[in-house]
């Protein structure tokens, strides 16, 4: 590890006498990049220098302690010995976490994609209360959402609705998202006060990197029409909404939060480049393929990853076992608790392995 750190503080201190060179610096696309890879080692430089002025100390204090004969000094000694052991073994195991592969989607911009499951009415009640909680949460983080296609019912409810997320790190927060949402409460339908279970699924995905992918005319099947409110009422009298078929992988795509034909089209194709990145990479990936598989699930209610049981004011995820008492905040967009905590144990899964 110590090597690795070597390595980098050279390539930081390489990357900080470049971009204060002119050449460089007018050369703005070339710049903004050696820039980003500069703040990116920013945090591994600063916590590693920490780290070595804190062994330093600790090594000179350790060497006092063989040669001091005074029993005040010698207990001072100790208590200081004593807080730098602990304080670079923190070090340390900060360093490890900096140092972990980081994801290269989690600085993009996000696609979610909300379908009522099982449950009828009442699941598309609750897919639209989780757009709300991620529309919230997004507000929160300073973040633009973008509506893509939303399919309302006549009692307000979501049947399948697809948003962007635009903001630095929104797919960070919003990755752990993909799976079956299970909701257990007296629906406003249920006139005998029972408890109905219902589900939703959420997918998630990175918006396309800049990548070469070639789409061709001849594999587009693209398709105009009106855009609709809920029950299907007319909102536009002209057919603004677009409609695009992948015809090699079946891959749809609507589009139609845009009053003009044309960006609604620049959008779907935005979309369709998303979704076939993705597509094209889990074909390429069979582990990534069945992980997809088990996250997005098929909206059943026994393939749950989170339930959210509104008589006990509690929301649970699974995968990590951890329960919050704090429904009606969660609801409002508060779940920056839980999704740390996601964070935080993926986190651990992966310095585990690294250390296998």
């Amino acid at each position: 590890m110590l090597e690795k750190l070597e390595k980098l503080v050279d390539r930081y201190n390489f990357l900080t006498e470049e971009i204060a060179k002119p050449e460089v610096i007018a050369d703005n696309n070339t710049w903004k990049k050696l820039v980003k890879e500069h703040s990116n080692l920013t945090p591994i430089i600063e916590c590693y220098a920490e780290y070595r002025r804190t062994r330093e100390e600790l090594n000179a204090n350790l060497e006092l302690m063989n040669v001091e004969t005074d029993k005040e000094m010698l207990s001072l000694l100790h208590e200081d010995v004593a807080l730098q052991k602990k304080r670079s073994e923190e070090l340390e195991e900060q360093l490890k976490v900096l140092l972990l592969p980081k994801d290269p989607n989690d600085d993009k911009n996000v696609i979610v994609e909300i379908r009522a499951g099982a449950g009828g009415e009442e699941a598309a009640l609750f897919a639209n209360e989780i757009r709300r909680m991620y529309y919230m949460f997004a507000e929160k983080n300073r973040w633009k959402v973008e509506e893509i296609d939303i399919e309302e019912n006549e009692l307000g409810g979501l049947k399948e609705g697809s948003f962007m997320v635009v903001g630095d790190g929104a797919y960070s927060k919003f990755k752990f998202e993909s799976g079956v949402h299970r909701v257990q409460r007296v629906p406003d339908t249920e006139s005998q006060g029972r408890i109905h279970t219902s589900t939703i699924t959420v997918a998630v995905l990175p918006e396309a990197p800049d990548v070469e992918l070639e789409i061709l005319d001849k594999d587009l099947k693209i398709d105009t029409y009106r855009s609709s409110g809920a029950g299907g009422q007319h909102v536009n009298k002209t057919e603004s909404a677009i409609r695009i078929t992948h015809l090699p992988t079946g891959i749809v795509v609507n589009c139609q939060d845009e009053r003009s034909q044309i960006k609604n089209r620049e959008r779907a194709m935005s979309i369709l480049k998303s979704k076939l990145y993705d597509f094209y990479q889990s074909q390429a990936d069979a582990e990534y393929a069945a992980a997809r598989k088990s996250q997005v699930g098929t909206g059943d209610r026994s393939e749950r990853i989170r339930t959210y049981n509104f008589p006990q004011g509690r929301v649970t995820d699974h995968r990590i076992g951890l329960t919050l008492y704090s429904i009606d905040a969660f609801m409002n967009g508060d779940i920056g608790e839980m999704v740390e905590a996601l964070r935080l144990a993926d986190q651990t899964k992966k310095l585990q392995s690294a250390d296998e």
